[in-house]
């Protein structure tokens, strides 16, 4: 018979799954995982489907998650710009195994190529 655990919070999967677990932050991690900063506005015309207000709203729970990194520029116009962290770059393997079994799901006999800044 199969244990239970009582507090699912000990789960690490369910851990992972609460930094990265949502629509939107799967894909703003792979779009900062070319290894430079990204500004705010190129993630916005890389991902044309979420509103800037969500897309600021996820990039500040990844900044606060430790995965990634704000850099703020006091210019004019000011300039913002995100980049991985070193504890982000840890879930590049799991991105990809994410990948792996997207791929597999709809072809099974598929093979994909994994190459993260596919648009």
């Amino acid at each position: 018979m199969r244990k239970m655990l009582q507090n699912p919070e000990n789960c690490a999967v369910v851990r992972t799954v609460g930094f990265i677990g949502n629509k939107w932050k799967p894909i703003i991690l792979v779009r900062l995982l070319n290894g430079g900063q990204v500004r705010f506005g190129k993630l916005c015309v890389q991902m044309p489907d979420i509103s800037r207000k969500i897309l600021s709203q996820q990039l500040k729970e990844l900044e606060e998650d430790g995965l990634i990194i704000r850099h703020s520029y006091m210019e004019k116009p000011p300039r913002v710009e995100y980049e991985l962290s070193e504890r982000g770059k840890t879930l590049i393997p799991v991105l990809k195994a994410m990948y792996d079994w997207g791929v597999q799901i709809d072809d099974p006999g598929a093979t994909g190529t994994w190459d993260p800044l596919v648009k």
